[in-house]
Order: structure tokens, then C-alpha cells, then sequence
């Protein structure tokens, strides 16, 4: 679908292709899917129009706690890849993921198990798995290269990381702050926005900017507040489903990903467009006649 674009390709990501539109870059989001750090040749047909138009609604909802990297969704967006891609402000990227968890799930449960803790933030005992935690906390990781795994580390190893402890604290306020406006919108759409994370970076003018995308199906764990019981895990309107097929597949975790089943690729495209549409509070096909 990119392959067309007469562009200066920058880079290839595990979903997003990045294109040298000149004073900006052209982002498109592809319809690839990736699990434990490992893309599938399988597509789940548009997705990369959901994480498009769910960035977009973030972007204009947020802009106010702090800048984005959205430019348009629509001028210098070619034919091909409306709905998909955006044009967007270049940054100097901070070199680390910025997670924030108001539940205790996923990897944060599997540490939470072995240590008491997550990323070096002790909590209470007694947990149990997918419970709401007190206050949501900073669990910041390193990126990984492409086929590798990102690495959750601590706060104090997130600044070494950065070299700017300042930057740092204020990343942590920032991700928080977009994190518990994110979660309280979701919740009154009946959706608990159980952890996500974001990508930072510092535009031409020096002034803190979030980028790549924002509360998404990709970037964060969106649970159904009805049926929500701690305990055990929760069903998702995310990729959880293909990332709990490949769990349980056989696969050992390592690149190649295998391809996935069409029952699965059905059913996760359904969870993604079922994400936009609560979270939004419109049909996909509004975005799509939007950005036409």
C-alpha cells in the first residue's frame, strides 16, 4: 500500500512507515500487526485507519495538557493513503517509551508476582490480577530494536537513559495527566483504559510534543467496564486477542511471528473498529468519509 508512494523513505516500523515530506514527514500507519515485539505476515484489514482516526480524536482532545505532532490529516496526505497517514511535525524523540498503568496486568502482573513491584514502584500485597490500582504509576522502558523486546526499567534508569532528569519528571507528569483524561472520557463511554503508552519528542522550537500515536488499540489495554471483575484477565476491545492466540499457539515468542488464522484476523479487525466506534462516538466509516 506504501510501496507506491514517490517519497524518500526514512524508516520502517513494526506498524508505521516513515516519509520525507520536507519541513514535515508524511506517518503511515499500516495494517501490519505485531505481538511480544514480533511483526505477523498476516494484515488485519484497517487497522491502520483505526489507529489513524483514534490518534486524530486524542490529538484534538488533548491539546491543551500538551502539543502533538499532528499537522493535517488531509493536505499533503496522498490519495493512496488518506485515512491512514498523517502529516506531522519532525521531532528529536525521546529515547524512551513512557507507560502508564492504572491496572496491574500484563507484564506489570507478571513482575508484580515475582517481585512486589513494578519497574522498582513497590505495591500493596494481595493484588490481584487486572485490579484497579490506587493511583495510576509511571512505568517508563526502553525501546527496542526492530524484532527485539522492550525492556520496562525503572525511573531513576529512564534518566540515565535520557540524561535529564527534569525532562524526565516532566514526561512522568505529562504521560499521567493524558493517561487519567483518557481513562475518565473512556469510562463514560462504558471502556476502562486499563495501562497505554506514549512517544515523546522535542520539535524545532524546543517544546515538549507527543508523537507516533495516542490511545490507541496498539498502545493501550481498553477493557469493557461491564462484566470488569478483578482476578483474572479481561476480555479487550485491542489486540489482546491475537497477542492470547499467539501465547497459546506454540510459537516461542522469537522472530519469525507465525500467520494468523482468518477466524483471528476477523475477529480483531471486529475489536478494533468496535474500539473506534465507542470511543469516538461515531461510525468508522465517518472518519474515512472525513479524510476522502
Amino acid at each position: 500500500m506504501t510501496d507506491a508512494l514517490d517519497l524518500p523513505l526514512i524508516q520502517t516500523g513494526k506498524v508505521r512507515d516513515m516519509y520525507d515530506l520536507g519541513e514535515s514527514l508524511l506517518m503511515v500507519a499500516s495494517d501490519r500487526i505485531s505481538t511480544y515485539d514480533a511483526v505477523h505476515p498476516t494484515l488485519i484489514p484497517d487497522k491502520g485507519k483505526v489507529l489513524t482516526g483514534l490518534s486524530v480524536f486524542w490529538f484534538e482532545r488533548t491539546a491543551e495538557i500538551v502539543s502533538n505532532h499532528l499537522i493535517s490529516a488531509t493536505d499533503d496526505v496522498p490519495d493512496q493513503v488518506r485515512g491512514r497517514a498523517l502529516a506531522v511535525k519532525k521531532l528529536e524523540m525521546v529515547a524512551v517509551e513512557c507507560v502508564v498503568r492504572g491496572y496491574i496486568t500484563g507484564s506489570g502482573w507478571t513482575e508484580y508476582q515475582r517481585e512486589g513491584s513494578v519497574c522498582g514502584i513497590a505495591l500493596p500485597s494481595g493484588l490481584e490480577e487486572s485490579q484497579q490500582l490506587g493511583e495510576p504509576i509511571f512505568t517508563p522502558a526502553t525501546k527496542a530494536e526492530l524484532g527485539d523486546h522492550d525492556e520496562n526499567v525503572s525511573f531513576e534508569r529512564a534518566v540515565s537513559v535520557i540524561g535529564d532528569r527534569a525532562l524526565m519528571e516532566r514526561l512522568r507528569d505529562v504521560s499521567i495527566a493524558l493517561y487519567k483524561h483518557g481513562a475518565a472520557y473512556a469510562l463514560e463511554r462504558g471502556i476502562i483504559l486499563a495501562d497505554t503508552k506514549f512517544e515523546f519528542g522535542v520539535d524545532a522550537d524546543g517544546v515538549l510534543t507527543i508523537g507516533d500515536e495516542m490511545l490507541t488499540p496498539d498502545s493501550s489495554r481498553f477493557w469493557p467496564a461491564e462484566g470488569y471483575k478483578p482476578g483474572r484477565a479481561q476480555p479487550s476491545f485491542d489486540k489482546q486477542y491475537a497477542r492470547d492466540w499467539a501465547s497459546g499457539s506454540g510459537w516461542d515468542k522469537s522472530p519469525p511471528a507465525p500467520t494468523l488464522p482468518d477466524d483471528v484476523v476477523s475477529v480483531t479487525r471486529e475489536k478494533y473498529i468496535q474500539a473506534y466506534e465507542l470511543i469516538a462516538g461515531e461510525p468508522f466509516s465517518a472518519w474515512l468519509e472525513r479524510v476522502a
